[in-house]
């Protein structure tokens, strides 16, 4: 902090550097292609180099030639010309400058410069907002993160590349792809069928899970990210809906292949207590990292996740569901539903990107699919619709014949406990339709043939009846373990 009577410190900024570049690009008119890809008006610091450097601008999108005259004259027209220090200081900046050779790394420090500008501006902002106690104080935590993001955005701004540097990029992951068995190129969903259409869940995608309720959402990402994590992958679990012991009792279900009505009651059998035990450890270890925090933001879903990806190493994230995710209220701003959900599916797609995982997300499908004789879902079904088709790289949709009290399909072959997989849209591959059990009170989705996992880990056996000198109650505590799954319940925000 500066001491009474000293002067406030200045902005970071290189008049020199400024004047060096307005001038390169007066003396040579190529040299605006060097930096066009990143110098801004921002940049500069001097009101009269920002003023002349618009001028440039404007001729340079209207293809215009670039030199001392045409840019006074676009000044002129501008109404910028006195702004901009008139014709005496635009010679100045040009005569000490012989060539443009160095213009890139000068304007490079410009752009650097423009940074920091906008850092302090950011933490003003910041200190400025939290005097105000009449505004909440994660919606100021949200907008605050939001601004350096966008700094930060707007400096790394990807470079152009050339097709030979694409090229071979593109030559090497082919060949990593070509050694990985079955083209299983993303994260399996474990179900076969479903992998062989998807080469698994790719990095990037968002993915958009949807159906009505009653279908098995909830038991459909249970039972992917349990067989996900038995490959390895790590899954993080952010649950809106549901609590984390909630969920943990259904992959309990799912893995022992027991009705969740038990876990539920408590109520289980000698038998049953013993296959919970003897297969609580390894399931503990399953890389499922799980929070159930309520009224997440996209903000806070995202530095969450890159927590766990620190931490931990994340190749997949779930969210549990879309409509649950907050926007943050904001002064002035009038909440519209569409506009919300469009800027969620927004971040939800950029976070898959930041992270280089696929992300999926639930979403409810609208009341129009009970008012209709087909009741399988359509695009059109999708809740606040427009925005989430668009950026989803895929829509997939469940569909329970049973569900609507049909039994058999048209071809007389039953339906009971069958559900349909209805890939409705898929950016870089094909539409299908897979066919899979369904087993609700196992929260368990499978493929409809017993052979085709042969190749995944055997199920559990049979568990045998309690040793009578070991009754429930006398059973050792599961050991704590805080690296498998944890629900952050205790964590505030970590902005």
């Amino acid at each position: 902090m500066a001491k009474k009577n000293e002067p406030a410190p200045r902005y970071p900024e290189a008049q020199d550097l400024e004047a060096a570049v307005i001038g390169a690009l007066l003396v040579e008119s190529d040299a605006w292609l060097v930096v066009a890809d990143f110098l801004n008006d921002d940049c500069f610091h001097d009101k009269r180099n920002r003023a002349i450097f618009a001028a440039i601008f404007a001729l340079a999108v209207d293809r215009q030639k670039i030199d001392i005259l045409t840019v006074s004259e676009k000044l002129k027209a501008l109404g910028l010309f006195n702004e901009a220090g008139g014709l005496s200081y635009i010679l100045a900046c040009t005569s000490n400058v012989h060539s443009a050779a160095n213009i890139e790394a000068h304007a490079r420090i410009l752009a650097e410069k423009s940074l920091r500008r906008n850092m302090i501006r950011v933490a003003d902002s910041m200190k400025d907002a939290a005097f105000d106690e009449t505004e909440d104080v994660f919606v100021q935590l949200d907008r605050a993160e939001k601004q350096l993001f966008e700094v930060l955005n707007g400096f790394l701004a990807k470079k152009v590349q050339t097709m030979v540097t694409l090229s071979n990029l593109f030559i090497e992951d082919l060949k990593s792809k070509s050694q990985i068995p079955d083209g299983l190129t993303g994260v399996p969903s474990g179900l076969t069928s479903l992998d062989r259409i998807t080469s698994g869940w790719q990095n990037t995608d968002l993915i958009v899970l949807a159906a009505r309720p009653g279908m098995g959402k909830t038991a459909m990402i249970v039972t992917m990210a349990i067989n996900a994590a038995k490959m390895g992958k790590k899954i993080a679990l952010f649950s809106l809906e549901m609590s984390a012991l909630q969920l943990v009792s259904r992959i309990y279900a799912n893995e022992l292949e027991l009705d969740s009505a038990c876990f539920r009651k408590g109520e289980l059998t000698e038998p049953e207590w013993a296959k919970v035990y003897r297969e609580a450890g390894r399931i503990s270890e399953l890389p499922i990292y799980i929070d159930d925090s309520a009224g997440l933001t996209v903000l806070q879903i995202a530095a969450k996740a890159r927590r766990i990806k620190e931490t931990y190493g994340l190749h997949e994230i779930i969210i549990d569901y879309m409509q649950l995710v907050s926007v943050p209220e904001s002064k002035g701003r009038q909440s519209n539903r569409e506009q919300d959900i469009g800027s969620i599916s927004r971040g939800l797609k950029m976070l898959a990107k930041d992270l280089d995982v696929p992300v999926i997300a639930l979403s409810q499908l609208s009341r129009a699919v009970e008012s209709r004789t087909e009741k399988r879902p359509m695009l059109s079904d999708l809740r606040e619709s427009g925005s989430i088709e668009q950026d989803a790289d895929m829509v997939v949709f469940l569909y329970r014949p049973e569900y609507y009290g049909i039994t058999v399909d048209e071809n007389g072959t039953s339906t009971i406990g069958t559900a349909e997989v209805i890939i409705a849209k898929h950016r870089n591959g094909d539409l299908d339709t897979v066919n899979t059990r369904f087993s609700g009170k196992h929260s368990k989705f499978s493929d409809l043939s017993d052979d085709v996992f042969a190749a995944w880990p055997k199920p559990f056996e049979t568990a045998t009846a309690w040793p009578s000198e070991r009754p429930p109650e006398a059973l050792p505590k599961i050991p704590d373990n805080s690296n498998s799954i944890s629900s952050f319940e205790n964590d505030k925000p970590p902005f």
